[in-house]
């Protein structure tokens, strides 16, 4: 009767697995096997250490890191969970590889080399982005209604993104690093509701839209008369021409020309026909006829 061998030797777990015995020491040294020694001080495995290390060797081979990999073993995360881990950070540096490329080339074509060093990656600009609407445009609003603005203000670094789409979006984190603009808009005049107030005025800019998609001249109509009634409704006022000039001036910041460019170039990375922020200002543009 022949024995099974339940104890292996490094060599024969090498043979079994694949795995080259320096690489099995080094597995060793690294606390991910854990052998007993032999009276000889001689590594000794069980065999569970060929579906360990067949694991290992399995999870080595699509990239996974050790730390990954010791997670699994030790069952804090599941093979599934860290292979999408692993995923998602590989996306991640594709991202920001394929940024990278669309920046040199962009910078090969004569793009400032200044403006797009300062951005760093499509990643890193995006925050700055969110920064200047949380932080100086909305100030305290509902989270949800904070989402639903940077969703449409904010636009996704596209994956692969066009030379021009690397140079729209770091113009755009150039236009907002202005203090004079910030401390503009920090000092408008807030109305409480936030929340209805942005709803009201997205019903405003979506009457807008196809206005300003046909080319017409901003001008008093529905479109004007429902962005002034999210105001007046939440000032608890009338809409009168007096209203419509104080309401003129008071948001004479969000006339600012850097905004405007910057709702130019969010359609120059979206290709959207006409940004929200073009609509709302159409609609600033239809206000002041009203004077």
């Amino acid at each position: 009767m022949v024995t099974a061998i339940t104890v292996l030797g490094i060599g024969e777990l090498a043979r079994r697995t694949g795995v080259p015995v320096r690489t099995v020491r080094f597995y060793c040294d690294e606390g991910i096997l854990e052998p007993v020694r032999s009276a000889g001080g001689h590594r000794r495995f069980d065999v569970t250490a060929v579906e360990r290390l067949t694991l290992i060797r399995r999870l080595r081979g699509l990239g996974l890191g050790l730390p990954s990999i010791r997670q699994v073993l030790a069952g804090q995360r599941s093979v599934a969970e860290a292979v999408t881990a692993e995923r998602a950070a590989l996306d991640a540096e594709l991202a920001a590889l394929a940024w990278r490329r669309a920046s040199l080339r962009a910078v090969e074509t004569g793009a400032r080399l200044d403006l797009l060093a300062a951005v760093g990656d499509g990643r890193a600009a995006r925050e700055v982005l969110n920064g200047f609407w949380r932080n100086d445009f909305l100030g305290p609003v509902p989270a949800d209604t904070v989402e639903m603005f940077l969703a449409s203000s904010v636009p996704t670094p596209p994956e692969d993104p066009t030379p021009a789409q690397v140079v729209a979006y770091a113009e755009m984190v150039a236009l907002v690093d202005d203090t004079k603009l910030r401390t503009g808009l920090r000092r408008r005049p807030r109305i409480a509701d936030q929340a209805a107030l942005h709803d009201g005025i997205g019903v405003a800019c979506d009457l807008a839209r196809p206005l300003v998609l046909a080319g017409q001249r901003p001008e008093p109509g529905a479109a004007l008369d429902r962005f002034v009634d999210a105001y007046a409704v939440l000032g608890r006022t009338g809409d009168t021409p007096e209203f419509r000039r104080s309401l003129h001036t008071s948001l004479a910041v969000e006339r600012n020309p850097r905004l405007r460019r910057y709702w130019e170039l969010v359609g120059e990375v979206t290709g959207e026909a006409v940004t929200v922020g073009q609509a709302h200002a159409w609609l600033l543009d239809a206000l002041g006829v009203q004077r």
